[in-house]
């Protein structure tokens, strides 16, 4: 049995820390695998690319959840006792209730708030000389998806509630003082998560019955219990915090458009088809989270190579997107490569892959599709703008990547 190919390195958590994109695909193609060992936070880790990796890592025979994610990650970005770190009938059933927010309907309601947010903002921008578009967009989202999900949210917590959201997906891969602020952010985002579930339980706020707060409220586990209020918390912010995510991807849209300005003449012709390639190709193409974790259940082989138990194992998400193998000409945007995918779970994994119901894909998938494509009509269809002289190269050192400008525009106009 050969042994895994092992990263030179003593450690490789600064070399992923520069390179948190590009990490993992360039040293297994030095390796010649699609697999390699290394250190990462002086724990050893297999780290593995591509779309038969992908097929593996999402055999929950052989991985589990509970355990992989480093602590800093479970303290900033997941929060602790939530869907991202069960297993078996556990994760399924709590996989199910998100599931249930994701019908056509409420995914449509949501966008219908955005898309009102979006006009209402437009409006004020018309005014403006110059429009931060990332940070313009993670208000609205905060706004639409609070509403949506029957979060109260009065005007003057609109602001530091963006920030607190903004900090748990931010901060969760910075190291110093940008970690210890996600740190400090969560335990406050917590508390006013779980006093939002308390409330719903003791009759003070009546959230609707379709909302996530109200289902995530009257939750039950396994043993028929009602989940802990932090729990409830947690997954609260669990629907939050990954729209509120989404402006990056909006961001991504606007690049596109600017970058690739043929896509914005394909796009106002209208073709619902042709947009869900543009979102499609925006998700497969621009870097948004690289890695996924988890842990090796039972001592296997693949392939020849040995996985011990308990070993950490980390899936390459965007080397995924970018593998030649599946992808003609990967560093190329090219929408209409959608009209021939399989639709392999396993060789496109942006929000990554799997079985929706069954794996630990993210459930809101469909809703990043959704505001992708209002925000590539609004853009092409509803405002006219420019685009001004600014860095617009994309800061791939930092989680999640954005253009170093975080996309300004100006003299907007409102055009419908």
């Amino acid at each position: 049995m050969p042994p895994i190919p092992r990263d030179r390195s003593f450690d490789g958590t600064l070399a992923l820390l520069r390179d948190p994109y590009g990490f993992i695909a360039k040293r297994s193609r030095r390796y010649g695998a699609d697999l390699f060992e290394t250190r990462l936070l002086l724990r050893p880790t297999i780290c593995m690319t591509g779309p038969a990796a992908a097929e593996l890592f999402y055999d929950e025979e052989r991985f589990m959840r509970r355990g992989a994610a480093p602590a800093r990650m479970q303290k900033t970005l997941f929060g602790q006792g939530g869907v991202q770190g069960l297993d078996g009938e556990a994760h399924r059933r709590r996989k199910q209730l998100f599931l249930s927010l994701m019908t056509p309907e409420r995914i449509d309601q949501l966008a219908e708030l955005t898309g009102e947010w979006w006009g209402a903002y437009a409006r004020h921008w018309t005014a403006m000389d110059r429009v931060v578009l990332y940070d313009e967009m993670r208000e609205i989202l905060t706004r639409a998806v609070c509403a949506w999900s029957g979060v109260p949210l009065a005007e003057r917590e609109v602001a530091p509630r963006t920030r607190q959201l903004t900090a748990l997906f931010a901060g969760a891969g910075a190291v110093g003082p940008k970690h210890w602020w996600a740190r400090l952010e969560r335990k406050r985002a917590d508390r006013w998560a779980e006093g939002i579930i308390e409330a719903i339980r003791a009759g003070t706020l009546n959230a609707p019955e379709q909302s996530a707060a109200h289902a995530i409220a009257w939750r039950r586990n396994l043993h028929g219990e009602l989940l802990p209020s932090r729990t409830g918390a947690v997954e609260l912010l669990n629907v939050l915090r990954p729209t509120v995510a989404v402006a990056v991807y909006i961001v991504f849209v606007a690049h596109a458009l600017h970058a690739f300005p043929a896509c914005r003449e394909q796009l106002q012709a209208g073709e619902d088809e042709y947009a869900v390639w543009f979102v499609q190709e925006v998700r497969r193409y621009y870097p948004f989270f690289p890695a996924v974790m988890a842990r090796v259940r039972h001592d296997f082989e693949w392939n020849g190579y040995p996985f011990p138990r308990g070993r950490r194992t980390m899936l390459d998400l965007y080397g995924t997107n970018h593998d030649a193998r599946t992808w003609d000409a990967p560093a190329e945007f090219r929408p209409a490569r959608f009209r021939d995918w399989d639709g392999s779970p396993f060789n496109f994994v942006p929000q990554g892959g799997g079985d929706f119901e069954r794996d630990h894909r993210c459930s809101g998938e469909w809703i990043s599709i959704a505001l992708m494509k209002a925000a590539a009509r609004f853009l092409t269809s509803n405002i006219a703008y420019t685009v001004p002289a600014q860095d617009l190269r994309i800061d791939r050192k930092r989680l999640p990547a954005l253009p170093r400008s975080r996309f300004v525009i100006s003299n907007v106009r409102v055009e419908a």
